[in-house]
C-alpha cells in the first residue's frame, strides 16, 4: 500500500469511533505488508485513558506478530500525528515507520510540540512521514469537535 492508501484505511477506521470518541484511526501493517490490527479511538467507550487508536492498534498487532511485544519492520498509519503516549508507544514497539495524516500543534509529538521519535538519545527511532491527505484527516476532527463545543 502506498502512504495515501494507508491514511484512507486509517479514516475508515476512524469512523468507527464511538459518537463521544474523538475521531482518530489507525492501521497497523506488517513488514510483509499484511494488515495487522486497526482501531479506532475508545477512551470514551472503554473509560480507558489509554485507548488511543494507536495504542489500542499496537497491542492488537502485537497479540498478531506473537512474539511479545516487538513490531520490527511494521508501519503504523495514524490520521492525526501521536501525542507523547502513541509515539512513546511505537518507539518502544520498534515501529520501522510512521505514516500520520493531520498535523496536532496542542499536542503532537512528532513535530509540532514536541519530536518524541527522533530524539537521537533514543535506542530506535522509526521514519516518519506527516501531513499526508491532511486536510481529509483534519475534517472529521473539525466536525466533532463543533458538535461538542458548548457555548
Amino acid at each position: 500500500m502506498d502512504d495515501e492508501a494507508l491514511i484512507r484505511a486509517a479514516l475508515a477506521a476512524a469512523a468507527a469511533a464511538g459518537a463521544d470518541d474523538v475521531p482518530i484511526g489507525a492501521v497497523l501493517i506488517g513488514a510483509d505488508g499484511v494488515e495487522l490490527a486497526r482501531a479506532a479511538n475508545a477512551r470514551e467507550r472503554l473509560g480507558d485513558p489509554t485507548a488511543h487508536a494507536e495504542i489500542l492498534a499496537l497491542r492488537a498487532g502485537a497479540a498478531v506478530v506473537g512474539d511479545g511485544w516487538r513490531l520490527e519492520g511494521a508501519t503504523l498509519a495514524v490520521t492525526v500525528e501521536p501525542c507523547v503516549m502513541c509515539a512513546g508507544a511505537l518507539v518502544a514497539a520498534r515501529v520501522s515507520r510512521l505514516v500520520f495524516g493531520a498535523w496536532e500543534p496542542k499536542t503532537g509529538a512528532v513535530g509540532s510540540l514536541w519530536d518524541v521519535v527522533r530524539d537521537r538519545r533514543l535506542s530506535h527511532r522509526p521514519q516518519v512521514r506527516g501531513g499526508v491527505l491532511a486536510d481529509e484527516c483534519a475534517a472529521p476532527l473539525r466536525d466533532f469537535f463543533a458538535g461538542h463545543r458548548r457555548d
